[in-house]
């Protein structure tokens, strides 16, 4: 099935141009149009549509509940537009202003926001049951690194073939590596399996704020030993 939209041509002012879409293209336009349109709607001026409005004038003082004909007669008179800021709300809450500055300073307070955001994410470093000291030492800095950038550390180790039969070398691992971190992280998953997998989850310290009372110490983590194998 096809649909026609026509459009007006240069040929004849008469004589519309039909053009032929498929329906799923028709529809797909219509559905992106629909979303910007959402996205980006605010009702001003003649567009506002509720019976009662309650109104807010440039100062911010408040001009109580009006119909919005004569919040739009008062804004003109001040030489601003009437914007719905609230259309939720009930009655919905209008602003006398200059909407060209609302929509600037509506804009730079959202990239304000998404710039105070901070997105954590999970780097994953991994160890091996025969791990030596020297690589060791060069995955513990690379986790103390990871979280002094502020991310998440998924310590995993894998047991491969017999390595399942002696859990608790890989345990040791993890444990010691929990230990040595000290105040550079904080253990959020203490070490657990999951199939041949053994992993634990470190996540950055958090940022001290205003200063508390020191509380008592608390005790050192104790480390998990490994479930014992039961023999076959």
């Amino acid at each position: 099935m096809l649909y026609s939209v026509c459009v007006r041509g240069t040929a004849t002012a008469e004589a519309p141009i039909p053009i032929r879409l498929g329906p799923h293209r028709l529809w797909r336009s219509i559905i992106a149009f629909d979303k910007r349109s959402a996205k980006s709607f605010i009702r001003i001026n003649e567009r506002i549509r509720a019976r009662e409005i309650r109104v807010i004038d440039e100062n911010g003082a408040q001009l109580g509940i009006l119909p919005p004909y004569e919040a739009l007669r008062i804004a003109r008179e001040r030489g601003f537009d009437l914007v719905e800021v609230s259309p939720n709300a009930v009655p919905p809450v209008c602003r006398i202003q200059d909407y060209g500055r609302y929509l600037y300073e509506k804009e730079k307070s959202e990239r304000a926001a998404r710039k105070k955001q901070k997105v954590i994410t999970i780097k994953e470093v991994k160890f091996s049951v025969t791990v030596d000291e020297h690589d060791y030492q060069t995955k513990k800095n690379q986790v103390i690194r990871f979280l002094g950038d502020g991310d998440k550390v998924k310590a995993s180790l894998r047991f491969r073939g017999r390595q399942m039969a002696h859990r608790e070398l890989g345990y040791d691992i993890i444990n010691r590596l929990i230990q040595d971190m000290g105040d550079a992280g904080l253990v959020e998953f203490m070490p657990r399996m999951e199939g041949t997998i053994l992993h634990a989850i470190l996540a950055p310290p958090k940022k001290e704020g205003t200063p508390k009372p020191k509380a008592a110490p608390l005790p050192p983590i104790a480390p998990v030993k490994a479930p014992a194998v039961s023999a076959r």
